[in-house]
């Protein structure tokens, strides 16, 4: 049976900017123990939203990448059979090679399963794999257990973790999927926003310098044919570059100056785009 274990509220965390909306639904899921399922474009902090649970209500932090080649098997457990091999012919290790259970390794959500306490798993860009996935993946949720088929055994949740589920929105998922999981669309945020993600992230950051690296950084976001626009994570590594370069004056930021384009945009093409349209920018 799995064990029930009290969590507090979570209303945020010192380096994760929390909109009421957002702090509600992470709340809710938690009480209604559903898995919540986050989509947005990348940069939007879907992935840092499941390190600040952990980080704010002092729980361990399971990450699942998913990869568009994994099979579910991986995710609950892999039995290492080269190793067992290995141990049979040359005989100078300390398992039990008669014990199939000592080469049986937890994956991710076997890991989040056998802890002996509750933990968080994230289950990162799962839009990344196929619907058969996505739904033999929720089943086991659901049913807070897997078999090991090898040794006969049924692995069950010693706690139930919470579950945060992100994708970014590049492929559907199957509507199964959906109604079993609570929902939440992270919009990119509004200049005002990111004014206070950059003040975590600078305290004391000159507002002049602030405001017009936001600004140009909004801009850029807009010229036409961009593949990859820069995302928040980008914006705080450009203000880093700037404030590192001693030479740099908040007033030569202008259309026809833009330093450090390549720490926003990492696209040969995009780049080729900034320098041909940049210099037309009302900033």
């Amino acid at each position: 049976m799995v064990q029930k274990q009290e969590l507090g509220r979570f209303e945020g965390a010192e380096r994760y900017i929390l909109d009421e909306e957002l702090a509600q639904i992470v709340n809710v899921s938690m009480a209604m123990e559903m898995p919540l399922l986050l989509k947005g474009e990348p940069g939007t902090g879907k992935t840092m939203l499941a390190y600040a649970i952990a980080g704010s209500l002092r729980m361990p932090l399971i990450v699942l990448n998913v990869k568009s080649s994994m099979k579910l098997l991986e995710a609950l457990y892999q039995y290492d059979t080269l190793t067992r091999l290995n141990d049979s012919r040359f005989g100078d290790s300390k398992r039990d090679v008669s014990n199939i259970e000592e080469y049986i390794k937890m994956g991710k959500i076997g890991q989040a399963f056998s802890a002996d306490v509750r933990t968080v798993l994230l289950i990162d860009e799962i839009d990344k794999a196929d619907s058969d996935f996505q739904d033999d993946m929720l089943d086991v949720l659901d049913q807070m257990q897997f078999d090991v088929l090898e040794i006969d055994k049924t692995v069950r949740a010693k706690h139930r973790p919470v579950i945060i589920i992100t994708s970014n929105a590049k492929k559907d998922l199957s509507d199964p999927f959906l109604g079993r999981c609570n929902f939440h669309h992270i919009a990119f945020p509004e200049p005002d926003m990111m004014r206070r993600i950059i003040g975590v992230h600078f305290p004391g950051l000159n507002d002049n310098l602030a405001a017009a690296c936001i600004k140009a950084f909004y801009r850029l976001r807009e010229l036409h044919g961009i593949e990859k626009k820069p995302a928040t994570r980008e914006l705080i590594n450009w203000i880093r570059a700037i404030k590192a370069d001693p030479d740099f004056k908040v007033e030569t930021l202008t259309p026809g100056n833009l330093p450090y384009m390549g720490v926003l945009f990492k696209k040969s093409g995009d780049l080729a785009i900034v320098s041909q349209q940049a210099s037309r920018l009302r900033l």
